[in-house]
């Protein structure tokens, strides 16, 4: 079975630091720029543990300015690697 991993993208310059992003992450990816601010001056969000994102766009669908889109990439190789296993 191949896996399915989350890649969170983040417009930094629309979103105005709000937190709802973090607090609905289960996988606790996301946190708030606690140094750094936007051309807007409000703290942003980021993706502070990318890897670990499962793609379950809960942070999207709360963003109340949609500055965040979430994407599952598949992992081809677990597939091939499958495959190849099967057919030995």
């Amino acid at each position: 079975m191949a896996k399915v991993y989350g890649a969170v993208d983040i417009d930094r310059e629309r979103c105005k630091g709000c937190g709802l992003c973090v607090v609905a992450c289960p996988c606790d990816v996301l946190s708030l720029q606690t140094r750094e601010v936007n051309d807007r001056g409000y703290l942003y969000a980021y993706a502070k543990n990318q890897a670990a994102c499962i793609g379950c766009a809960a942070c999207s669908v709360v963003c109340p300015d949609a500055c965040i889109e979430v994407y599952r990439v598949v992992d081809r190789e677990d597939v091939s690697t499958e495959k190849d296993t099967a057919r030995a």
